[in-house]
């Protein structure tokens, strides 16, 4: 692994909770550092999606890393605004 840079990690479409699980492990592989996560490709901005993106942000507090998210759209921001995650992107 590089550990010259940033972690970066991109969510597909759809965070399935398959694939947050994958990215949890990375995140609990790698010694504690910045990460980037770009969720500009999620095409759904739903529940499922606010669910993914606590879930990473709750795996890197746990190791230590300092993770921010990327290329939020417009739909996504509006959601975590209405559920009171704002604050994630």
């Amino acid at each position: 692994m590089d550990t010259t840079g940033p972690l970066v990690l991109t969510l597909a479409a759809r965070a399935t909770p398959e694939e947050v699980a994958r990215l949890c492990a990375l995140l609990g592989e790698a010694a504690p550092t910045d990460v980037i996560c770009d969720v500009g490709g999620l095409t759904h901005a739903d529940l499922a999606a606010v669910d993914a993106l606590a879930r990473l942000r709750l795996a890197a507090r746990r190791r230590g890393h300092r993770l921010r998210f990327e290329g939020a759209g417009g739909e996504l921001r509006r959601l975590l605004d209405l559920v009171g995650l704002a604050g994630l992107v």
